[in-house]
């Protein structure tokens, strides 16, 4: 190890327990994306933390959902490493109920634990950690309200931010095990309607358009587009329609997910579902949405910043592997911008929206530490 990196994980290994505390506290504070009042109460509570570090911290109202947490701040390059991180979670309020935050041995278990409250204290010890040394280099803190469902309110906010810094940390967890991510899958979400015309279905078949039948064609349709050896799934997860069996369906709807690997293809299914097209003239089709987070290609920037990182935890002792993963981030529209970019930086554990979601506790302070000793050689 050399000096710099020794000093910042014996630091940070230090607080393991504060650390641990505060994920606990974090998560039961309740912030699910539909819930305005939660996350900006998280909002809140982490300005606390980044406010004594000399950051200049603000919560910008967002339509529709809780404050986007700014922070900014430091000395050196003109260009800040932004911190990319969410405040939002899946988990409804109530959930705490019935699954308390614990610690059971080295995991704490809770809702939104590892998805990804451990990744925003793992932001906040790795700036303490680096005030602790000297003057903070350049950062820009940028916590969101709804990257859960739709970061769309705030998207040119966030693009215009990403586009002023030198290079963006996603804080997103790790995979299990620790490794971090290179590729993401850009995801998207279309909603087919049918609307036809309704009829009796024994005395007037013949008279009715049936707006399920049409609809049916065009699902099949928009699955047949799924390329697997291309990494391009499409998902017909959701149909609606009818009121009886009886009648003849007026109207029917069905949403259908699609995930790819390149943004070429991302846009080539977002052609193709929304030049989807009745066959049956006695029903219209009208179809809304497209690709929502585009994938995170691991191009020049974020290799560049992968070996970065590889080379701070060999300095730390720590190996650091590199995935690929099927879910979408916010960090993949820093890549797409052509920025230095890498994701998953947040805490190993396991279980990200599901029952047995829980974090590493020895993970936090050595995420903290690669974090911190990564800001420093960026900037």
């Amino acid at each position: 190890m050399t000096a710099g990196a020794a000093e910042l994980l014996s630091w940070t290994r230090a607080r393991t327990r504060e650390m641990a505390a505060l994920v606990q506290e974090l998560v039961e504070i309740e912030s699910p994306s539909t819930d305005a009042g939660g996350v900006a109460a998280l909002a809140s509570r982490l300005a606390r933390e980044l406010e004594p570090l000399g950051l200049a911290v603000e919560r910008a109202p967002v339509v529709g959902g809780g404050p986007i947490l700014r922070a900014a701040g430091g000395a050196g390059a003109a260009r800040p490493v932004m911190l990319l991180g969410h405040l939002d979670t899946v988990w409804p309020v109530g959930t705490l109920a019935e699954r308390p935050a614990r610690i059971e041995g080295d995991r704490l278990l809770g809702p939104g634990s590892f998805d990804m409250k451990a990744g925003l204290v793992v932001a906040v010890y790795a700036l303490r950690a680096l005030a602790a040394r000297g003057p903070l280099p350049a950062v820009t803190v940028f916590f969101t309200p709804l990257e859960e469902v739709d970061c769309e309110p705030y998207g040119l906010t966030m693009e215009t931010a990403m586009r002023s810094s030198s290079a963006v940390l996603g804080l997103e967890p790790a995979w299990p095990g620790g490794a971090v991510k290179t590729r993401r899958k850009g995801s998207g979400s279309v909603t087919l309607r049918a609307h036809g015309r309704a009829a009796h279905a024994g005395a007037d078949l013949d008279r009715g358009a049936n707006a399920i039948v049409e609809l049916a064609r065009r699902c099949l349709e928009a699955s047949a587009l799924a390329d697997p050896g291309r990494g391009v799934t499409v998902n017909v997860g959701v149909i609606r329609g009818g009121i009886r069996s009886n009648v003849v369906p007026e109207r029917a709807e069905a949403e259908v997910d699609f995930r790819v690997r390149t943004l070429e293809d991302g846009r080539r299914i977002e052609a193709a579902l929304c030049g989807l097209r009745s066959s049956d003239p006695g029903v219209t089709l009208h179809v809304e949405g497209g690709l929502h987070y585009p994938p995170m290609e691991r191009g020049r920037g974020v290799v560049f910043v992968y070996e970065a990182a590889r080379a701070v935890a060999a300095e730390m002792g720590l190996e650091l592997d590199e995935v690929a993963t099927g879910g979408a981030s916010e960090a993949a529209f820093a890549a797409a911008l052509g920025l230095p970019t890498l994701d998953g930086l947040g805490a190993d554990g396991d279980g990200a929206h599901a029952e047995h979601e829980h974090v590493l506790i020895p993970s936090l302070p050595e995420r903290a530490a690669l974090v911190a000793g990564l800001i420093a050689r960026l900037s």
